[in-house]
């Protein structure tokens, strides 16, 4: 059996941590929390991590890291529906692998405008910030349907990330999950056809 390697473990660490500090918070995530969480005890996950400020920032750095990489794919093309259909398909490869990350960053953007400092959250500061810059748009751009529609978006896609793996059908929802962001956005489908029978049903 191929041992792991020490960044996939970091990794994995960092998305169950990620997942904790979603849900609770940074203040009420304490070591012995994490630490259970990812199957370690206290010391082992501190021999990856000296502290809970360090695996909180780096989780959030992870996050940052992915959603430039995200951005650098996207930023050639125009603003409009090839351009987020293209994100959204590389945030949703990347929720379904990393579903505690991207509960951690929509936390984040769900916060946005509140007194809520619990996760040291510096306003557009970080993973927020280029999500944001990916979809084109700023809180303060005065495009409240374009905000809206984005933060809807995450906060559906990290949901359904994390549904899609307890289910263990990744595959599966992938489609689903992108036509349900895009959707969000405002990229809805065209109605299909109707059937002969729903055309008999309604001349009935």
């Amino acid at each position: 059996m191929a041992r792991l390697t020490r960044q996939y473990v970091d990794e994995q660490i960092l998305d169950r941590a990620a997942g904790l500090f979603a849900r609770h918070g940074f203040a009420h995530t304490s070591l012995k929390d994490l630490a259970d969480a990812v199957g370690l005890s206290k010391a082992g996950l501190l021999h990856h991590f000296p502290s809970k400020e360090a695996l909180f920032e780096a989780a959030m750095e992870m996050g940052r890291t992915q959603s430039q990489h995200v951005l650098d794919q996207v930023s050639p093309l125009p603003d409009g529906p090839a351009r987020d259909r293209r994100a959204v398909e590389l945030l949703v490869d990347f929720a379904l692998e990393r579903p505690g990350l991207v509960a951690l960053a929509s936390r984040a953007i769900n916060t946005l405008g509140s007194d809520e400092t619990d996760d040291g959250d510096n306003g557009l500061a970080g993973v927020d910030r280029l999500v944001f810059d990916v979809f084109g748009v700023t809180p303060d751009s005065g495009d409240t349907e374009r905000l809206v529609r984005v933060v809807g978006m995450l906060s559906a896609l990290a949901v359904l990330s994390l549904s899609a793996n307890r289910a263990g059908d990744k595959t599966g929802w992938r489609p689903h999950i992108v036509t349900t962001c895009l959707d969000a956005l405002g990229h809805r489908r065209a109605s299909p056809s109707p059937s002969p029978f729903d055309l008999a049903q309604a001349e009935a």
